[in-house]
């Protein structure tokens, strides 16, 4: 799903939970193609750090905010436009993810998942859509999972919650399909990432296995018998970025292996 590069030439790409897996990923692409791009997260040292690491130079900046707050997020985006411009690119990365069986699933669990996962990429969309309408061109891209195509145990408040994300990009796509602007999702199966250790260090905690134990639990999900790579959903979300893509809106698509078909 490689595209030319420099396809984003001059256009500004905000990627939030920009430190470090997906993230992180997904802005190297972006900076490939050409884009400025604005790294947001909450953990403003890590940001700082994920610059560096991308070059740095006058093409990356950084901003700390924590999506699920309203007027963070205003501000944050007022900041990032005020850098780079309008923001033509949005991904809406930013995400947790947090293991319990429903009984045990309390209030505070369930409105963590959905502020962050499903109100965070609202308030994100939200602060870019006007600029968007306004220059009749846009890409939105939703980092959701494959937990928001189909049900897992013990994560019913994360599953709601990309069920969620991927409602609304079906809902915002039909919006504003007239318009210039095209609202996708991208599914990830499990990926290598901070997630994923953490997930397999709560399955082997509660079940007594090994990490490699659990491990092969979490592959048996994927037809291919491995992870996915946060560069092959970077590539799928640049691919969604592209010019190329105009007619492509409204779509959740799988990167899993062929875990949903």
């Amino acid at each position: 799903m490689n595209t030319t590069a420099q396809s984003l030439s001059g256009r500004h790409a905000v990627v939030t939970g920009g430190g470090s897996g997906i993230g992180a990923a997904t802005a190297a692409a972006l900076l490939r193609a050409g884009a400025r791009v604005t790294l947001m997260g909450r953990d403003g040292a890590r940001l700082e750090s994920r610059r560096v690491a991308l070059g740095g130079g006058e093409n990356v900046a950084c901003v700390s905010v924590d999506v699920s707050d309203e007027t963070a997020v205003d501000a944050a985006f007022a900041h990032a436009t005020k850098g780079f411009g309008t923001v033509d690119v949005l991904v809406n990365n930013a995400g947790q993810a947090q293991a319990a069986p429903f009984v045990q699933t309390d209030l505070s669990l369930w409105r963590r998942m959905l502020d962050v996962n499903l109100t965070g990429a609202f308030l994100c969309t939200r602060a870019v859509l006007p600029g968007m309408l306004a220059q009749k061109h846009g890409r939105i891209v939703n980092v959701a999972s494959t937990a928001g195509q189909v049900g897992y145990p013990y994560v019913a408040a994360y599953c709601a919650s990309k069920h969620g994300v991927i409602g609304m990009t079906r809902a915002l796509a039909l919006e504003v399909a007239t318009q210039g602007v095209t609202v996708n999702a991208v599914c990830p199966g499990y990926t290598e990432t901070e997630l994923l250790d953490a997930s397999l260090e709560q399955i082997a905690r509660k079940t007594s296995r090994s990490i490699a134990e659990a491990r092969s639990i979490l592959l048996r999900h994927n037809p291919q018998q491995r992870f996915i790579t946060p560069d092959e959903v970077a590539d799928a979300v640049l691919w969604l970025c592209a010019p190329g893509s105009s007619a492509i809106t409204g779509q959740s698509l799988s990167v899993s292996g062929g875990e949903i078909t």
